[in-house]
């Protein structure tokens, strides 16, 4: 088997870099290939494509602040890190490495190049996160998934390939799902998710703005939506005031196929998730988080809403008023949510894990 090419991954332990990582890795698997991941401890819980002997942990660490005790603890992680990655380069002499952004990817990343390694890294969102964007110069190739994340690099868009983000089975298999258009008087099924950080403004917002549409909708409505256990009691307290037909949880494992039911998604606009509505090809209302030092969640969801797939929506037009109008339009245009559906597609990529695959082909010379 050691004569079989080796690529490794680099990967930080959450699902939105763990989960393309994974759809990579299954492709170069079946062409024959062998793959390991790289990534950080909060990987271990890790129980996917990777068995636990598939998997190196190298320690990093993201800036956090600017103080000087900040700043010298990230240097010493990031630097015995690159030390330990690049022990691996040697022992393994992988014939690629590919990086999936993210602090985690710096030190194996960055080894492969002091080890003379082919490297390439791949965004998912419409602009290069910090750490890419530092590693940028140093790979030999970059893959990215949304349009225009280079148009102001032409140095670093000579070296691009728009290859879409890898997606996991699930969602391929929901992208097979039609969407299914409402009928003036029947169910209206409307997904809320908001991620770790954005739940809350989502629990602040969507209750009043439900409250706030026609009541002759509230029979219509078919809500699913994630809410942190701490905001579960009035939210559901509202809902069921209003004989709302809801389920409420922190957490759906099913997502992807609650994405495909859906008529009308109201999110945030993380990379993954701008990635999924457009594979899987449903309207949306995307609200990005603010405050990000790169406005990547705002750029995310500006690639649907030109497209005409999306609605973006600033957090500070986030509110009750607004969503209920959008919400009520969209509901009395069904044709309307059906064309949002056939645009959001046409960002999509289902065959982002085969062009990433033919790209590390190309890069590694193998």
């Amino acid at each position: 088997m050691t004569d079989v090419p080796l690529i490794l991954l680099a990967a930080g332990g959450t699902g939105g870099h763990l989960f393309p990582a994974e759809a990579l890795g299954s492709v170069l698997m079946k062409r024959g290939y062998r793959v390991r991941l790289v990534t950080d401890s909060r990987a271990v819980r890790y129980s996917g494509l990777f068995s636990e002997n598939m998997i190196d942990v190298v320690p990093s660490e993201t800036l956090r602040a600017r103080t000087p005790w900040a700043l010298a603890r990230t240097a010493v992680m990031l630097a015995a890190g690159t030390a330990m990655a690049l022990n691996l380069m040697r022992k393994l002499r992988p014939a690629a490495v590919v990086g999936f952004g993210g602090y985690p990817t710096l030190p194996p990343v960055f080894a492969a190049r002091l080890a003379g390694v082919p490297a390439i890294i791949h965004d998912a969102n419409a602009v290069l996160g910090r750490a890419n964007r530092f590693l940028s110069k140093r790979v030999t190739a970059i893959a990215t998934s949304l349009p225009g994340a280079l148009d102001r690099d032409p140095d670093l868009a000579a070296k691009a390939t728009m290859t879409g983000t890898p997606m996991r089975p699930a969602i391929l298999a929901a992208a097979a799902v039609p969407f299914s258009q409402p009928t003036a008087d029947g169910p209206l099924r409307l997904l809320v998710v908001g991620g770790s950080q954005g739940a809350r403004v989502m629990a602040d917002v969507v209750p009043p703005a439900v409250e706030m549409l026609p009541p002759v909708l509230w029979s219509r409505l078919v809500l699913v939506q994630q809410v942190r256990e701490e905001d579960m009691a009035r939210v559901r307290a509202l809902y069921d005031r209003l004989k709302i037909d809801a389920e409420l949880n922190p957490f759906f494992p099913d997502l992807p196929a609650r994405l495909a039911s859906s008529h009308l998604v109201v999110s945030r606009s993380g990379a993954g998730t701008v990635a999924e509505l457009a594979a899987i090809g449903r309207p949306s209302i995307l609200v990005p988080l603010p405050g990000a030092i790169d406005q990547d969640q705002f750029a995310n969801a500006g690639v649907l809403d030109r497209a005409g797939g999306g609605i973006r929506v600033p957090q500070t037009e986030f509110t009750p008023d607004r969503l209920a109008s959008e919400i009520a339009a969209l509901a009395a245009e069904p044709q309307r949510l059906a064309d949002m559906a056939a645009k959001a597609r046409t960002a999509g990529a289902l065959d982002a894990a085969e062009r990433l695959a033919d790209l590390v082909e190309k890069v590694a010379r193998i």
